[in-house]
């Protein structure tokens, strides 16, 4: 029983990480083409300063500077400097300033807490509810229904040192129900292409496994006839955790032709076990836009660091390995300050965003391309700086001439913390949940030092 269960609890982190879906290919079970999300999710913090436009009118910046609310076209405004990658894509983009998550966790290692509004830590009871990544991949099912890529830290936190392997994610996929990522290129590939692959090995490895989960799916249906109560259940979710892997795979096979043509190729440094950190983010980027424009997932969330990621590979400091939580401390790097770093890091963070937008952009759908179909959300894990309170979560936002909501090519300052009409994460997550189809009346935990504020609900403005 215990091998069996080992085996299993393989397989689903290796072959069926991702939940299966009815859809099959880029369009949704109603005909029409689905939405897309993609979560980029970063550690240490996003300090809201550094997302103020340069160019700012006096009255703004004393707004700004009192964080009133006001807003702002960002077309007649310079973004930030580090931003530059994006000047292409302003009409298109949000600068969102003025959110808070004190009901969430803050701190160095947050979990599932700045996707799901609630304070999450490392015990699977903590996880209240699915994530809202998973909430929208419901609305938009597809045949892997999401898939989740991870830059892991070093050390603690969600992977325990294992960053080239799957491990537990910042997503959820329902109560005490953890995600899990995928902590490097290579792993992603073999696991999410394998049936595509041209090399033999690979090839044998998948034939393989199927009739190893034929075998075991018939196995612990048997033992389930044999067995009574609690353990009879343990047993039948195991046979029927392994069927689902099974038919998931089915329906991958069925589209292996357009998986094929769309598959990532990657250069040999992206496969490396001892991978760079920005070649790492760049890898998963190419796996993220591969599995979007396969049809494979409409929902991807990428983790592009946390606290306890290393870097390496930042421009200018190539050969050092650069701690998060120490530049937090305000600690340089060479002849660089704490700021410049962040700066350096957020910079190819936008680098990295510009890829994907632009990817999509160049993909033809519907009349149109796959980024008008697209929304993107570029934030911090832990709200607004190194040690945060939760009282700032700043955001940008980049989504197509057919998003749902009346944000794209602004800059919005929502009003601060406590001050009347003051909006949440959960606020905001109910705004792109009821946009999308949705009806939810609130999603997320309530926070308990606003109670003479009515929390609930979605930020009108944005729903146009």
């Amino acid at each position: 029983m215990n091998s069996r269960r080992n085996f299993l609890k393989q397989s689903l982190a290796g072959a069926g990480t991702m939940a299966l879906g009815p859809g099959l290919f880029a369009k949704a079970s109603n005909g029409k083409v689905p939405k897309r999300f993609i979560f980029i999710h970063k550690g240490n913090g996003l300090l809201p300063n550094s997302l103020i436009p340069p160019t700012l009118g006096a009255a703004e910046k004393q707004k700004e500077k009192n964080k009133e609310a006001f807003e702002v076209s960002l077309g007649d405004h310079d973004l930030p400097a580090w931003m530059g990658a994006l000047n292409e894509h302003k009409d298109e983009m949000t600068i969102l300033q003025g959110l808070s998550g004190k009901m969430c966790t803050t701190g160095h290692h947050t979990w599932q807490s700045s996707l799901g509004v609630y304070k999450a830590n490392e015990r699977l009871s903590s996880i209240k509810w699915a994530t809202v990544d998973f909430e929208l991949a419901k609305l938009f099912p597809s045949s892997l229904e999401h898939i989740e890529l991870a830059c892991f830290p070093a050390s603690g936190g969600n992977s325990r040192g294992n960053i080239n392997g799957i491990e537990k994610g910042f997503s959820a996929r329902g109560p005490q129900q953890p995600n899990y990522a995928f902590g490097s290129p290579k792993v992603a590939i073999e696991e999410l292409f394998k049936s595509v692959l041209s090399d033999k090995d690979a090839q044998i490895a998948y034939k393989l496994e199927r009739r190893l989960l034929e075998f075991a799916a018939k196995n612990e249906g048997a033992m389930a006839e044999e067995l009574r109560g609690l353990e009879k259940a343990k047993v039948k979710n195991y046979s029927d955790s392994i069927e689902d892997i099974r038919e998931r795979n089915r329906k991958m096979d069925a589209m292996a032709d357009v998986i094929r043509k769309h598959a990532p190729r990657l250069d040999e440094k992206y496969m490396s076990e001892d991978i760079n950190t920005i070649d790492r983010q760049i890898g998963h980027t190419e796996i993220l836009l591969s599995t979007l424009i396969s049809g494979m997932t409409n929902v991807v969330t990428l983790t592009v660091d946390e606290l306890g990621t290393l870097y390496t590979g930042i421009d200018d400091i190539e050969n050092e390995t650069v701690n998060l939580h120490d530049v937090g401390h305000g600690k340089p790097v060479k002849n660089f300050q704490a700021l410049e770093v962040r700066e350096k890091v957020r910079r190819h963070h936008m680098d990295v965003i510009n890829r994907i937008v632009t990817r999509l952009k160049g993909v033809p759908e519907d009349g149109g391309t796959m980024f008008d179909n697209t929304m993107l959300l570029y934030f911090p894990d832990n709200g607004e700086t190194h040690h945060s309170h939760g009282t700032e979560w700043p955001f940008i936002v980049l989504s197509g001439k057919n998003a749902k909501m009346d944000i794209a090519g602004k800059y919005i300052r929502l009003p601060h913390y406590g001050k009347e009409g003051h909006k949440t994460l959960g606020n905001w997550y109910t705004s792109i949940l009821n946009a999308y189809g949705n009806p939810v009346e609130h999603y997320g935990a309530i926070d308990t030092g606003l109670t003479h504020m009515d929390q609930k609900g979605a930020i009108k403005q944005f729903l146009g």
